[in-house]
């Protein structure tokens, strides 16, 4: 399990513009400043994923996101309050409030505000950060540390090593707007 200063450690790499490895509810991810161009074009060549196809914007508690969800209606607001938090990602309008290394081609965003306590500590000192599959494009997500090392031999600034969240699959993602599953779990 990552130490209080393996967590402290990372947090600062992110916020210098690093890349990190850490485990999620049902699979590991890679993570970066959102706000950090070349952090998140980093992860996109080391997942070998294209732009236009947008990343997961992940928190440890749902005030983290309130910039981004201040436009929504009191029926969305309590809908994301009560699948969160936990391994529900939904895709919210982000009105430009992201970057479009970001978003990709889309006028929604995925966030999710996990239940992972090492997830929820990461994010408490860092606000949120990116959460993609830890996997090259194509490949199966990574669910250990050793086919991290496997995957990015050297490509990371850091791995926090701590256990999965204990769900089977990654995270429901469904749009905010229409309620439309777009990835079931």
């Amino acid at each position: 399990m990552a130490s209080q200063w393996q967590i402290q450690h990372a947090a600062q790499l992110i916020q210098q513009g690093g890349v990190i490895a850490y485990p999620t509810e049902a699979v590991w991810g890679l993570g970066c400043d959102p706000y950090n161009e070349q952090a998140v074009r980093r992860i996109l060549a080391i997942k070998q994923r294209p732009m236009h196809k947008g990343l997961i914007v992940i928190a440890g508690a749902i005030e983290q996101f309130a910039e981004l969800l201040q436009d929504l209606s009191p029926e969305q607001l309590q809908q994301l309050q009560a699948s969160w938090p936990g391994p529900n990602t939904w895709l919210v309008p982000h009105k430009q409030r992201l970057p479009h290394w970001v978003t990709g081609a889309h006028s929604t965003v995925a966030l999710r505000v996990s239940d992972h306590p090492l997830v929820q500590q990461l994010c408490a000192l860092t606000g949120p950060i990116i959460s993609t599959s830890a996997n090259p494009a194509g490949l199966p997500a990574a669910t250990s540390r050793l086919r991290i090392e496997q995957y990015f031999h050297q490509q990371l600034d850091a791995i926090l090593d701590a256990p999965l969240g204990g769900y089977h699959s990654p995270s429901l993602i469904r749009d905010l707007s229409t309620g439309a599953v777009i990835r079931p779990m």
